[in-house]
């Protein structure tokens, strides 16, 4: 079976299409600026490249022209769409209403939409848009919902609840329930597998660091807390979110500010974060280069950010009562080995200690950065979400 794997921005759309029986990507790519002047679709396929420089006033024309790249003389790895199984859908957020990857029906659609736009008012309405798009092109093609959130289920009420009325939580569906779970699922397996254990038998602390970044507490194969809360803003410091900061802090600054809650809310995930720290970027590298000639903002967001998820790692190594794994994975954390290395240092009570000649290493598939005198292993893991969505939805077809 072939899964095309779609995660729809309200401008743009990625995707893949993977071949269940080898699991590999036989195509890929992304349109950006749907809806926006100067629109374009850059996709690989075949062993070649190609760009569409071409209208996309909405996601039925940019779907329309992904099938037309699948199916190009050039690119094409597929004589008609009608190869294509089902189609897999990234959704970022499901708060209660689906636990697991549900297959699309009429109510699975209205629950979507009229649910749960709120609790991801910038990514599900788009996720929501690449789907109606995908059924009028592919009328009678199966549709599966694959949620972020989903791996974070299985979470004890200890950990998602916040301490509010518990009516509250009941009424509105006020509570924790994180973000990059396809990541985190991903990561944890493929360091069992490395390991040569099974899930059931580890402890990890899994670090999915980008621009927008979660840590994960999994034991026994399940996840049992994570840094995101009710939306992806909680947790560490991040590319331009603040991460978690005092309730009381944010009434106080809107206030100063003279900022409505809807500017508020925009202020603390675009303005904030090592941006709004450094004043220079929300790109590491970026911080990295201002570090290194010297700039003290710059210095001091990358301390703040590995002193942040440091202190993630040493609580979720608490709630489990040991850890017998460390990975790093996302942009950041597969790219940034200073990063791996300000995070790890001073971990050593805990049994965590890399090489640090290893960890200056790049290569494809997992690196292992662990000391020969680490009690904990410490891996680097290049993340595969969409390999996650299509293994799920076949798994659900």
């Amino acid at each position: 079976m072939k899964i095309l794997v779609v995660n729809a921005g309200s401008s743009s759309l990625k995707y893949q299409l993977i071949d269940m029986e080898t699991e590999k990507a036989l195509a890929k790519g992304g349109c950006e600026r749907i809806g926006i002047p100067g629109s374009v679709l850059k996709a690989k396929g075949n062993g070649n490249e190609k760009v569409y420089e071409q209208d996309m006033p909405n996601h039925k024309v940019a779907i329309e022209l992904v099938l037309h790249a699948l199916q190009d003389g050039e690119i094409g790895v597929i004589k008609s769409m009608h190869e294509i199984g089902a189609v897999g859908h990234r959704v970022v957020a499901s708060g209660e209403y689906f636990t697991k990857p549900t297959l699309v029906t009429p109510e699975v659609q209205k629950t979507l939409e009229e649910k749960t736009f709120e609790l991801a008012p910038l990514h599900n309405p788009a996720a929501a848009t690449g789907l109606r798009a995908c059924m009028e092109v592919m009328p009678g093609t199966p549709m599966v919902l694959v949620f972020d959130s989903s791996f974070h289920a299985t979470m004890p009420e200890k950990a998602y609840l916040y301490g509010i009325d518990y009516d509250d939580y009941k009424k509105y569906g006020v509570r924790k329930y994180g973000a990059h779970g396809t990541s985190h699922k991903f990561v944890s397996a493929e360091a069992a597998k490395y390991i040569g254990k099974k899930p059931e038998e580890l402890k990890i602390v899994t670090c999915h660091l980008g621009n927008g970044s979660s840590i994960t507490a999994v034991d026994g194969g399940k996840c049992i807390d994570t840094s995101m809360g009710f939306t992806p803003l909680a947790g560490v410091m991040m590319g331009t979110r603040s991460g978690d900061i005092d309730a009381s802090a944010v009434e106080f600054l809107a206030r100063k500010k003279g900022l409505s809650h809807a500017d508020t809310v925009t202020y603390l995930n675009k303005k904030c974060g090592v941006a709004g720290i450094s004043g220079v970027s929300s790109d590491f590298r970026d911080l990295d280069a201002g570090a290194k000639n010297g700039n003290k903002r710059c210095v001091l967001a990358l301390d703040m950010f590995n002193y942040q998820t440091k202190k993630f790692v040493g609580a979720y190594a608490a709630a489990m009562g040991g850890i017998d794994c460390l990975v790093f994975t996302a942009g950041i954390g597969e790219n940034s080995p200073h990063i791996r290395e300000g995070v790890c240092d001073g971990l050593e009570f805990l049994g965590i200690k890399i090489d640090k000649k290893q960890n200056l290493m790049r290569k494809d598939g997992i690196l292992d950065i662990t000391a020969k005198d680490s009690r904990v292993k410490v891996l680097v893991i290049p993340t595969n979400e969409e390999l996650v969505i299509a293994r799920e939805t076949a798994q659900l077809l």
